[in-house]
């Protein structure tokens, strides 16, 4: 056989050969697929279904956050995603109704045509694509959105024949929007967040359910109707929030920040006997003009600053308990320049005032006359003023309901960065850190014969009707400092606002006591000129039933005292606070001129709250054709003695004409329509920058201005006015030496503990 004749049988040998293991190998395949299909098909069949039909969580319904009268200020609302079985609808129902249902489609959810919603409808029931699930738009809608869709063609057959399926999706909702945003607070999904959502998330959250789901192409299909293990509920909150109050102290502080071009501000108001916080507000600067709730300056660590001459009271208590002789009558030599040199430091005042009275220190916050008192009597023993101070409980957290207080620093002289000039410095307020709702529980303890209570925001955790804890009110401490002391430091505290910084809010329908405060801002190592201002109190004065502490940081526009930037805020809510105590309305309505308008200012809003004022008040009101729920205008008859009622328009998806509404029912109406609203003032809504029966856009922008209608009613009461605030110029910084121990060498200071530099001084405080 030649050479080429052997390569050739080669050749064919091998492609034999692998012929023959191609064969072998799909006869293997063929044997296989024949033992899993018969033998083994119910075993993998099993194991499919058990794969494909999971258990997954089913959510539990937060429960609700209440105010002090119940009224809702967070929920759960139920929301739906739209998804469809189509493998349930006959050919029959969907050739005729196909065409009807992705017309609606596409003009409710306006995000695809009519013939992209028809083919997507089509490619879904095509029986070779055997989809069951198909989610037909992500867009969560409400619950009346989804009453409407149950009744479109095919969804009206029901999940079993036209295979709607709506998917609940709980969403939290604030009907009084950012009406105390930060004290609500909030919880993300990495269950981090803050304020009340955040504290209060175990009993909010509840225990949630598992249901049979099954895993298909376009997601997950519930199984049944009902969940295998059913979800608990949360349990909801009754807060002490007064939402009238909460809305008066953020309005008062608003305006109090536009105003003066500030950085941030706080307002905490107070029950003096209980220790339930009514309001507490909460506003940062987070553009030119705009502000918001974005952190909870009242009790956490970012509203933790010196309190300059609010801590004076301290000072003063101190000397009264170790000095019961000391009388507010004694005279204090502050010097004729209105500066002098105490312990190695400088102190200023802003104006010299000479030899003045221990009542007067206090009433003009005399800076040389409170360190001068605080260093003479302590200096020997400054432990002695420290002690006084952790007596009085300012060295320790109020253990507060909300999660976040900070803890106060009170410099002792065991510290490191204690020196010489510390205690001079300390008595007026620097070198030590307090959170403005620290600095209240202690006014209040003043306020409240010297019984120091622990605030409260949260009264009650509930379940329906049944009470599952109650929250009682806490002494922290039955007695701060004797009788005498107390009635010291309250005519010093009258004293304030009847003869000294605080005049301006001087009222003569009651009586308001507190003191001022103005503090330079520590920054990067050093004291710069920026202020933080503040003003605590109580009121009224001889019967005192809120204490209220107002903070406004960093003033730009020429004032710079407590008394001319704080004190204001303080007078506001002080007003709006005595005008809704029954007990204090009868001397000041005693006074009031009477007249003779009997028709109420309010003309504008829901039918039943408008026809109960009325009845309340003996105004002849009638409607014609429409429901007690319904929101009405007033148009007037027989002169000004009895009311019409009106429907008012309001078409759905167009802006509606919020004019006469209060800010809570336009914001009801205007946020539940998808926009955002942003208001300018107090009262009721006077315009609005997006006009009336405009097309909705949803989260477009709608600015209301108001105006309160009973100003010129005010007007008529013999309230004393504020004195207009006048810009005021800082004197030039005197150097202050650096502190230095006894062997000569300077003390080094822990970061963000006071410490003092040269060239600038922490001496301007009123």
């Amino acid at each position: 056989m030649s050479k080429q004749g052997s390569v050739k049988k080669s050749i064919v040998t091998r492609v034999r050969l692998a012929f023959l293991g191609v064969l072998l190998f799909s006869c293997a395949i063929v044997w296989k697929i024949q033992r899993i299909q018969y033998q083994e098909g119910e075993r993998w069949r099993a194991l499919e279904q058990e794969r494909r039909i999971v258990y997954q969580p089913v959510f539990a319904t937060r429960g609700n956050i209440f105010s002090d009268n119940e009224s809702i200020m967070a929920t759960s609302l139920p929301f739906y995603r739209v998804a469809w079985d189509p493998s349930v609808v006959s050919d029959e129902l969907f050739n005729r109704k196909a065409d009807s249902l992705a017309l609606l489609l596409s003009r409710f959810f306006g995000d695809r045509s009519k013939d992209e919603y028809l083919r997507k409808l089509k490619n879904a029931h095509n029986p070779k694509a055997r989809v069951r699930y198909v989610r037909l738009n992500s867009r969560q809608i409400n619950f009346q959105e989804k009453k409407l869709l149950a009744t479109w063609p095919i969804f009206r057959a029901g999940k079993n024949r036209g295979g709607v399926i709506f998917e609940k999706v709980d969403k939290r909702f604030r009907p009084f929007g950012g009406l105390a945003q930060r004290t609500i607070g909030f919880i993300n999904e990495e269950k981090h967040g803050a304020g009340l959502e955040y504290t209060f998330n175990k009993q909010l959250a509840g225990k949630d359910g598992e249901a049979l789901f099954e895993r298909l192409p376009g997601g997950l299909k519930p199984v049944y109707d009902a969940a295998e293990v059913k979800p608990l509920d949360g349990y909801d909150i009754k807060t002490t929030i007064d939402i009238n109050l909460q809305d008066v102290a953020e309005n008062a502080l608003l305006r109090s920040l536009m105003d003066n071009n500030a950085q941030y501000g706080t307002v905490i108001l107070m029950e003096v006997k209980t220790g339930e916080i009514k309001a507490v507000a909460n506003l940062g600067k987070v553009a030119d003009g705009v502000y918001r709730e974005d952190y909870n300056y009242a009790i956490a660590d970012q509203g933790r600053t010196e309190p300059g001459s609010t801590f004076k009271l301290a000072s003063m208590m101190a000397l009264f308990e170790d000095n019961p002789e000391l009388d507010l009558n004694d005279s204090v030599n502050t010097g004729r320049t209105g500066s002098m040199k105490i312990a190695g430091a400088v102190k200023t005042d802003s104006h010299p005032y000479g030899k003045i009275s221990v009542q007067q220190v206090f009433e003009k916050s005399s800076n040389i006359g409170v360190a001068k008192l605080v260093n003479d009597h302590f200096s020997p023993e400054p432990n002695k003023y420290t002690d006084y101070l952790k007596k009085f409980g300012l060295h320790q957290p109020l253990g507060f309901q909300m999660s976040g207080e900070a803890r106060p620093y009170i410099k002792d002289p065991q510290d490191r960065s204690w020196s010489r000039t510390s205690l001079s410095t300390m008595s007026i307020g620097y070198e030590l850190k307090l959170a403005p709702l620290q600095t209240l529980a202690f006014y209040n303890a003043v306020a409240n014969n010297g019984v120091k209570v622990q605030p409260i925001i949260v009264r009650e955790i509930k379940q329906a009707d049944q009470v599952l804890e109650h929250f009682e009110t806490k002494v922290l401490n039955p007695k701060i400092c004797s009788d005498a002391t107390l009635a010291k430091v309250k005519a010093m505290m009258e004293g304030v606002v009847e003869n000294g910084t605080a005049r301006g809010i001087r009222t003569l329908d009651y009586k308001i006591a507190g003191k001022t405060g103005t503090a330079w801002k520590f920054k990067n190592g050093r004291y710069t000129k920026t202020y933080s201002t503040s003003f605590c109190g109580y009121f009224p004065a001889d019967k005192p039933k809120y204490s209220c502490i107002v903070v406004v940081d960093s003033p730009k526009n020429g004032r710079i005292y407590g008394a001319d930037v704080a004190a204001p805020v303080f007078r506001e809510v002080a007003d709006k606070a005595m005008a809704r105590d029954q007990a204090s309305q009868r001397p000041l309505l005693a006074r009031a001129p009477l007249r003779k308008a009997l028709v109420p200012a309010a003309h504008t809003g829901l039918q039943e709250d408008l026809q109960l004022v009325c009845s309340r008040l003996g105004v002849s009101n009638h409607a014609e054709g429409s429901s007690a729920d319904e929101w009405v205008r007033a148009d007037t008859q027989q002169g000004i003695k009895a009311l019409q009622w009106q429907p008012m328009s309001v078409r759905r998806g167009r802006v509606p004409n919020v004019a006469g509404l209060t800010r809570r029912d336009a914001l009801f109406m205007l946020e539940n329509r998808g926009l955002r609203v942003r208001t300018i003032g107090t009262g009721r809504v006077t315009r609005q920058s997006l006009p009336a029966g405009a097309p909705v856009q949803r989260g477009a922008t709608i600015i209301l201005e108001l105006k309160d209608p009973t100003l010129v009613a005010k007007a008529a009461l013999p309230v004393l006015p504020y004195a207009p605030p006048r810009p005021t110029v800082a004197p030039e910084p005197t150097v202050i030496p650096e502190p230095v121990s006894a062997s000569g060498q300077p003390i080094a200071r822990p970061e963000g503990q006071g410490t003092l530099y040269p060239g600038l001084k922490p001496a301007r405080s009123r």
